[in-house]
């Protein structure tokens, strides 16, 4: 059973939230407010008529608000798709991050979604590659928590991956056309049947802030971008065959236990068998 929060927060409840309906928890989602306030954001998020929620939303202060309680489904991602799931209001924590789009993330609120969000990975054992932003999951109509969010410095609190190519990395993706880069993104976890410049865009929000910021070319794969996304599917694909290789093993586990109490039984009642053809050839006798 998942550990209760430890991180102090304030109770503003929210009604908008419904059961999980045995879903379990896989992916942590990030979100900005894209309001001027928490207090504003939180009001939104707590009327009834809006039908949105979050479990979370963090001030620029570092003050914690939640709304909803982790073994609830927030209604915070809608349309939504990573990785060949869907739906994943059901299967993830939302956060909202007080912040209008267009300043930084302070320091102090910075600490607080990094401490928060490490009790939530921790708590639900979530894949690295699961923890996203709402662009990542819906780049055809969200931009949150934008290129102004420090993914690198959450990646390196092991909350999240960030993209260090090596040379061969960057040998590969010069070979790297558009027909690459796009079965690439899909098979890191963004939807395929989403204009190029629009997914590529959402991955630089998260991989490569610069290339969306002042002076940027979002939306342009340049040897950058697919050397980073070259880089992150190399990753992926080892974590994917440890992770295929615990399950196989944890499955062989589980077979060999049944095997063992099967054989075990067997014996018992072989034993009690023979016991009592034993006790009935004595009284035979008698």
């Amino acid at each position: 059973m998942p550990k209760r929060p430890t991180i102090a927060f304030v109770d503003r409840p929210s009604p908008n939230f419904n059961e999980r309906q045995g879903h379990q928890i896989q992916f942590l989602v990030l979100h900005y407010t894209a309001m001027e306030t928490a207090e504003a954001a939180i009001q939104r998020l707590c009327d009834p008529a809006s039908q949105v929620s979050a479990h979370y939303v963090v001030d620029v202060d570092g003050t914690v608000f939640r709304l909803v309680n982790e073994d609830k489904r927030a209604w915070h991602a809608g349309i939504s798709y990573w990785d060949t799931h869907t739906n994943l209001n059901s299967t993830s924590v939302g956060i909202e991050i007080a912040n209008n789009g267009i300043d930084p993330y302070p320091e102090a609120q910075m600490a607080a979604v990094i401490d928060l969000s490490r009790e939530i990975v921790n708590r639900y054992g979530i894949r690295a590659f699961y923890v996203v932003g709402h662009s990542d999951i819906a780049p055809d109509r969200k931009q949150d928590p934008g290129h102004l969010f420090n993914w690198e410095r959450l990646a390196g609190r092991s909350l999240g991956v960030w993209p260090v190519p090596t040379m061969a990395d960057y040998q590969k993706a010069a070979s790297w056309g558009d027909l690459q880069v796009i079965q690439g993104l899909n098979k890191l976890g963004y939807r395929s049947n989403i204009t190029l410049p629009t997914v590529v865009t959402a991955f630089q929000r998260h991989y490569q802030p610069e290339a969306v910021g002042v002076g940027g070319s979002p939306g342009i794969a340049d040897t950058v971008t697919k050397a980073r996304l070259i880089c992150l599917l190399r990753r992926k694909a080892i974590g994917d065959g440890v992770r295929a290789a615990n399950e196989k093993r944890k499955q062989n586990e589980t077979k060999n236990k049944t095997k063992s109490k099967t054989k075990s039984k067997t014996k018992s009642k072989t034993r009690s068998k023979n016991r009592t053809q034993s006790k009935d050839k004595t009284r035979s006798k008698n």
